[in-house]
């Protein structure tokens, strides 16, 4: 396959970075041809406005909307957004490595996810959902917590992992078409002893061996 890899940690030497490090050797080790997207390192700007392009449909107003359809007819999106936005029609499977801040992607990721999954490009009205433009494609989160695993259970401190996650699944992922596959969760890394972290890494890259033989989750409406 070929897989995208879009890392979004600040510090190369986290748990995070040892995830990210660890998927690019064992799917190239697997014969996947691995792309990346290491957002820090690229020092990618999270900002979405007209800067994603080099045209103006309506000079005056900004609405991203029709600034991205008009962009996407005339192929004039910057070249950093149309370089990510070629990775992603690209891969087939696409992993987002990140840590959980505040229940939700760090900005960004976020920004990321604003600027590249583009109107006319990447999805369009009509084409949402198992119609979508990635409906062939898979993708999963690979996600650190701060807190460890009990605090993420329906009745735990700050409840189901499942139900945070479900707006980036459900509202980002399967948005735009993409088959969920079950996110890879590590709870309370920073907090975990060594040798408990390289377990971790162990069953990750066991399970990325065989990723492309995975079936997709019922992820669930809100």
């Amino acid at each position: 396959m070929k897989v995208l890899i879009v890392h979004a940690h600040p510090e190369p030497l986290s748990f995070c970075g040892a995830l990210f490090e660890t998927a690019i050797e064992t799917l190239e080790a697997a014969g996947h041809t691995v792309m990346t997207s290491d957002l820090y390192a690229m020092g990618f700007d999270p900002v979405s406005d007209r800067r994603n392009f080099h045209t103006q449909h309506h000079p005056t107003y900004l609405r991203l909307q029709q600034e991205e359809r008009y962009a996407a007819r005339r192929d004039s999106f910057t070249a950093e957004i149309d370089g990510e936005m070629a990775k992603l029609e690209e891969a087939e499977l696409l992993i987002l490595l990140f840590p959980l801040w505040w229940f939700g992607l760090p900005a960004i990721l976020k920004g990321w996810v604003d600027r590249v999954f583009a109107m006319g490009r990447i999805y369009e009205e009509g084409q949402l959902y198992q119609h979508g433009r990635f409906a062939e494609r898979r993708a999963l989160l690979c996600v650190t917590t701060g807190a460890n695993e009990p605090a993420y259970q329906p009745e735990g401190l700050h409840g189901d992992i499942h139900a945070i996650l479900r707006p980036i699944e459900r509202g980002i992922l399967q948005c735009v078409g993409y088959q969920v596959l079950a996110p890879a969760l590590f709870h309370g890394p920073a907090g975990a002893e060594q040798v408990v972290r390289e377990h971790w890494l162990d069953e990750w890259a066991a399970r990325l061996t065989t990723i492309e033989r995975e079936s997709p989750i019922e992820v669930g409406r809100y």
